[in-house]
């Protein structure tokens, strides 16, 4: 192997698995949104693996302060969870959901996707049209595709900052109903769209969908 060989090889070589791991925390540390591993690809050096270095970099964060966290085909490093508590000083509320938004939001959650007719029915009554942009201004929902149906209706999902926001790896990771009231997010009321059944059932219904998009 000649030496302009050797020095192209080292010149497009990928560097060391803990220097991309190195890149990555800059990247992720850097970013106020979650990183897809598509993203760090273009970013990194030829011939890097961020898929991997995302793992050992996970790894390393394990029971500290701050954690590398899986947000639904994203990466990004947030606050452990165990010391949110520790935020709430910091955090600003600039906007009070209805009751009516925060039925709706749950009822997409859960039963995504959905069109307004199917929210209408689970909830009872009507859905403003403010009530659905307050939540896609916010962007914690947005259109899914169209119903197979007749008038083609649009869908509704929630989104990866959904997600990001109440600490989800995906939809699938969303509290059951004695989860919620536990946290006093619920009172003893029965949840949109369930029956007043008792609390394992009504969970076992909700943990069943099949409707959830990756």
């Amino acid at each position: 192997m000649s030496d302009s060989d050797s020095l192209e090889e080292s010149l497009f070589a990928a560097p060391p698995l803990a220097e991309q791991e190195r890149m990555i925390e800059a990247i992720l540390f850097a970013s106020a949104e979650p990183v897809t591993v598509a993203e760090l690809t273009a970013r990194l050096p030829h011939g890097s693996d961020p898929a991997e270095a995302l793992v050992q970099l996970r790894r390393r964060y394990e029971g500290r302060g701050v954690q590398v966290v899986k947000v639904g085909d994203a990466w990004a490093i947030r606050t452990a969870a165990d010391l949110g508590f520790l935020m709430q000083k910091e955090t600003v509320e600039t906007r009070k959901l209805s009751r009516a938004a925060i039925e709706t939001l749950a009822i997409i959650a859960y039963h995504q996707p959905c069109t307004r007719a199917e929210i209408e029915e689970i909830r009872g009554v009507a859905v403003s049209r403010g009530t659905v942009d307050q939540l896609l201004e916010l962007e914690w929902i947005r259109f899914g595709r169209r119903r197979m149906t007749p008038g083609r209706p649009v869908t509704f999902v929630v989104t990866q900052g959904f997600l990001d926001h109440f600490g989800l790896e995906s939809a699938r990771d969303l509290p059951g109903l004695k989860e919620l009231r536990a946290a006093g997010l619920l009172d003893n009321r029965p949840m949109p769209g369930t029956d007043a059944v008792g609390d394992d059932e009504g969970e076992e219904q909700i943990g069943q969908s099949e409707l959830f998009e990756d």
